[in-house]
């Protein structure tokens, strides 16, 4: 399986082990409450990186979802986790400061990765 994330054209536009790994330095392998967060400073930088592979991510995996029939459950999964991201990338930091915005965004992130790669190979 590649990590290259293609565009249309089938020209690469970013690459999804730079994604996760971004996603690892908030959220940990487990995704767990207790996490350390990162030192303030970086905060700041991690979240304008989620926010650009968000921006590279989501048009991609609309495109591959809307290639899939209007009734496939992939689908309709994809394009709500789409949904759910344009709606983080259209605010700043909420309830719970910046740390709690960043590990926002790098779930969806991480859901966005999983639904790219799972529409590229759909289950047998």
């Amino acid at each position: 399986m590649s990590d290259a994330v293609e565009n249309g054209s089938g020209t690469q536009v970013a690459d999804l082990g730079t994604m996760r790994e971004a996603v690892d330095l908030l959220l940990g392998p487990d995704d767990a409450p207790d996490a350390l967060p990162p030192a303030p400073r970086e905060v700041g930088a991690l979240t304008v990186a989620l926010r650009g592979h968000l921006e590279l991510l989501v048009p991609e995996v609309e495109s591959r979802a809307g290639r899939l029939s209007e009734d496939s459950i992939p689908r309709y999964c994809a394009m709500a986790c789409v949904g759910e991201a344009r709606r983080k990338l259209g605010g700043g930091a909420r309830p719970g400061g910046d740390v709690v915005h960043a590990r926002r965004l790098a779930r969806v992130l991480r859901a966005l990765c999983d639904h790219y790669e799972q529409m590229a190979h759909p289950p047998s």
